[in-house]
């Protein structure tokens, strides 16, 4: 997993507690899984807007 071991994954987890304390760590998680789920949202939005502005054939003005 991104080429680090067993012992730095964990040192990395103590430091993370150490600094945001264990209380903090599943609010924090529930803050990121939140702001990931908005952007999943956002881009498939925006991906549908783009595929329905593709197939729609474009409107024409008329001169009165």
């Amino acid at each position: 997993m991104f080429g680090l071991g067993t012992g730095e994954i964990i040192l990395i987890l103590l430091v993370i507690i150490i600094f945001f304390g264990a209380k903090k760590i599943p609010e924090l998680a529930r803050g990121m899984g939140r702001g990931i789920r908005e952007f999943k949202d956002a881009s498939r939005e925006v991906k549908k807007e783009i595929e329905t502005s593709v197939q729609e054939p474009p409107t024409r003005k008329e001169d009165a």
